[in-house]
């Protein structure tokens, strides 16, 4: 199955494969369902796509022995509760969820329904599971960032904007492991000779006046934690970056291909891959607390000029070298 035609398959269907599939098909059809705690969009279906890709290359085919239904988180906890009801009605298999405010919402809904997670951090301090060796229960998957990335995203922005003195960490701070975040990257920042300041947000107001209120300082710029409230206003966050000229480091990949100065993340599609290889394994009869949770293999560091010149900023060249991806 060619990647494009899968993708097809995905943007056209409503985000959801028809049940009436099984119909045409000669034996019953595995469920998989997908909560995908991030705004829909073209890099999110990628995301999906790569899963389902993997899936068939192991032997599990959308419409012929798998059925799929794929949805995209939409505002706040409540708004999605009534759409996690509808995923969960196909009475699916597996639920592979993406981001930690996703599964949290998800997981008391789904009783005993095995889940593959992936891009959550720190499931062990969200209560997720017991241990990564030895998880437990139903749950298992592939974790994101750890705490000691907070440190290092100011690291990176500190060495791309040499010149910046203040920043601000914009989190959800109910969230544990963006306190963690937060403490690696307060720890850090005497030593890059940074002011840091926590701005806690719930959605695009709180967002807004954050940084227009941080916009008045000079040589500032900011670092975007991953969260779902972060990642579905991700292009307000990038428009009001480049409107007030703040450097921003953004910890999610495609953020500096839809304009921030900067971004350094896992490789989304290699752990989609191998969250794919998880679903397998549970498909075929191993029980996700046996599967020990994995952490990221790879990381990407992404650079935009075109943002660099359009806010003032020179990005040093053995900077952009190291950058995987650098958007002209």
């Amino acid at each position: 199955m060619r990647r494009r035609e899968l993708v097809r398959g995905i943007a056209g269907s409503a985000i959801f494969w028809p049940f009436n599939v099984l119909a045409q098909q000669r034996s019953p059809a595995r469920r998989v369902a997908v909560l995908m705690g991030t705004a829909h969009s073209a890099q999110d279906e990628g995301y999906v796509s790569t899963l389902f890709l993997r899936l068939a290359e192991l032997g599990w085919r959308v419409g012929v022995n798998l059925q799929a239904n794929v949805r995209y988180w939409k505002d706040g906890p409540d708004q999605m509760e009534p759409v996690i009801a509808e995923l969960l009605a196909s009475s699916p298999d597996v639920v592979v969820v993406f981001t930690n405010l996703a599964l949290a919402v998800v997981r008391p809904l789904v009783g005993n329904t095995p889940i593959v997670f992936v891009g959550v951090a720190d499931p062990i301090g969200d209560g997720f599971v017991s241990s990564l060796a030895h998880p437990g229960g139903t749950i298992t998957g592939f974790t994101s960032h750890d705490a000691s990335m907070g440190g290092k995203w100011l690291q990176m922005l500190k060495e791309g904007c040499p010149s910046l003195v203040r920043v601000t960490a914009i989190l959800h701070t109910e969230t544990p492991v963006h306190r963690a975040f937060w403490q690696s990257l307060a720890d850090a920042a005497p030593h890059f000779g940074i002011e840091a300041t926590p701005a806690g947000v719930h959605g695009a107001a709180e967002i807004e006046n954050a940084i227009v209120s941080y916009a008045t300082t000079d040589n500032a710029g900011i670092v975007v934690f991953p969260h779902a409230v972060t990642l579905v206003n991700r292009d307000l966050i990038i428009a009001l970056s480049l409107r007030y000229r703040l450097p921003a480091m953004y910890a999610a990949l495609g953020a500096a291909k839809a304009g921030a100065l900067f971004s350094y993340s896992v490789d989304w599609e290699e752990s989609f891959r191998r969250t794919a290889e998880y679903v397998d394994r549970v498909l075929r009869g191993e029980r996700p607390g046996d599967l020990p949770v994995q952490e990221p293999t790879k990381f990407r560091l992404a650079v935009n000029l075109k943002t660099a010149r359009a806010i003032g900023v020179t990005v040093p060249d053995p900077f952009v070298i190291r950058a995987d991806e650098v958007i002209e």
